[in-house]
């Protein structure tokens, strides 16, 4: 993995750690359930930072079409932020299938996630 020129220890791509828990425990009496279970998604993201082209980063076809990878999921992941943050786009159609990211984080993103 290349690093970015900024530092040496930074890598030229995005992370995504996720952990899932699924509990279950008894039913309340009177309810008619033996068990309840509940789920929850807790994930941790780095982003990688958006870097231009022209930089001595990105000289070489492969650090350029990564560049432009990364600058494209940093682009989605705006759309899909701006199109929820917004009541009327909301209604309509958020871009979570535009890139690998947004996918991945589309029920954090939306719906009853928090995002911090």
């Amino acid at each position: 993995m290349d690093r970015g020129s900024q530092n040496e220890f930074s890598s030229r791509s995005h992370s995504l750690f996720s952990i899932m828990i699924d509990t279950q425990a008894p039913g309340e009496a009177g309810s008619g359930q033996a068990t309840v279970t509940r789920h929850g998604k807790l994930t941790f993201v780095d982003l990688a930072g958006s870097e231009s082209t022209g930089s001595s980063v990105a000289r070489e076809p492969d650090q350029m079409l990564e560049t432009s990878t990364i600058n494209k999921s940093l682009l989605v992941l705006g759309n899909c932020i701006s199109a929820l943050s917004d009541p009327k786009k909301r209604a309509g159609h958020v871009p979570y299938r535009d890139s690998k990211l947004t996918k991945l984080l589309s029920d954090s993103l939306g719906g009853s996630g928090v995002s911090l």
